[in-house]
C-alpha cells in the first residue's frame, strides 16, 4: 500500500506534482486497511488541502471520504444488520460505531430512520412505550435538519434504544394472530358484538345483549368476545421495564375474564 502511494505521487496519470510527507504516507497505509481506492481516493483529497500532504491533511480527508460500503449489497446488510442487533443486546458503543459506519459510508439516513423505529416497535415495544415516540421523533428532525445535523438525533434514538429494556411479545403476538388468520378458518363475529344498523339486523339479534364496558364493567368481562369453545392465547407480556405493570394488569384481567372463558385472551 505505502509503494502504491508513492507510486501515484509521481507517476503522470496520477498526482504528479504533489509531495507528501512520510509520516502522511504510513498513516494513510493504515487508515485504507488494504482498500487501494479508498487510499488513493484520500490521498487525491488530502492534495487539495495541502502540498506536500502532511498527516494532518490526510486525517481531514479520510473523514471527508466516506469509507466504502456498497450500498445494494452485502456491506449495506452487514452493517445495518450489525447495528440492528448491537441495539437489540443492549451495546451502546457497538449501536454508536455501526451507525457512525452507515452514515458515513454514504447511507440515506432516512432509511436508517425507518430501520430505527423497527427497532423500537419489534425489540422494545411494551418495556418502554417511549422508544417508539423517540423513533419517530428522530426521524422526522433527521428529514428536517437534514445530514449531517440531523444524524445527532439518530444517535439519540440509537443509544436511548440500546439502554432500554427490551421486549418482542407484541411483535410475536402480532405474528401467531396473523398466523392464526391465514392458516386457520375466519371465525364469525359473535351476534352480540355485530353492529345492528337497521331493524332486521336487529331481529336477527345483531347487537343484542351486549355489555357496554361502562355500564356494565363485569358483563363486559363475562362476554366472549370469540365464538363460544374459541380459546386465543396469543400475547405473553413479559416483565422488562414499564411491560412489568402490563403483565400485571394481564394477569388481573385474566382472572376477571375467567379462565376457559371462550374469550380468554
Amino acid at each position: 500500500m505505502r509503494g502504491l502511494l508513492e507510486r501515484a505521487l509521481i507517476d503522470e496519470r496520477g498526482l504528479s506534482g504533489v509531495t507528501a510527507q512520510p509520516e502522511a504516507l504510513d498513516l494513510l497505509a493504515r487508515l485504507a486497511e488494504g482498500d487501494a481506492r479508498r487510499a488513493l481516493s484520500t490521498l487525491e483529497v488530502a492534495a487539495t488541502l495541502a502540498n506536500p500532504v502532511t498527516p494532518e491533511a490526510i486525517t481531514e480527508a479520510f473523514g471527508r471520504h466516506l469509507p466504502q460500503m456498497d450500498k445494494n449489497g452485502e456491506d449495506f446488510y452487514n452493517l445495518i444488520s450489525a447495528l440492528h442487533k448491537s441495539v437489540r443486546a443492549s451495546h451502546v458503543d457497538a449501536s454508536l460505531y455501526w451507525l457512525a459506519r452507515m452514515v458515513e459510508g454514504g447511507a440515506d439516513p432516512r432509511y436508517i430512520a425507518r430501520r430505527i423505529i423497527r427497532m423500537a416497535a419489534e425489540d422494545i415495544g411494551l418495556a418502554d412505550p417511549q422508544a417508539l415516540r423517540l423513533a419517530v421523533a428522530a426521524h422526522d428532525t433527521a428529514e428536517f435538519l437534514g445530514h449531517p445535523e440531523g444524524d445527532l438525533a439518530l444517535a439519540q434514538a440509537v443509544v436511548y434504544l440500546a439502554l432500554a429494556p427490551k421486549s418482542n411479545s407484541v411483535y410475536v403476538a402480532w405474528g401467531e394472530a396473523l398466523k392464526a388468520v391465514r392458516e386457520g378458518e375466519s371465525l364469525p363475529v359473535p351476534l352480540h358484538l355485530r353492529n345492528a344498523p337497521t331493524a332486521l339486523m336487529r331481529q336477527q339479534g345483531y347487537g343484542q345483549a351486549y355489555a357496554y364496558y361502562f355500564d356494565d364493567p363485569e358483563g363486559s368481562f363475562a362476554q366472549s368476545y370469540v365464538p363460544d369453545g374459541v380459546q386465543l392465547d396469543l400475547y405473553a407480556p413479559t416483565g422488562e421495564g414499564w411491560e412489568a405493570r402490563v403483565a400485571e394488569r394481564w394477569r388481573k384481567l385474566k382472572d376477571a375474564h375467567g379462565e376457559g372463558e371462550g374469550g380468554g385472551g
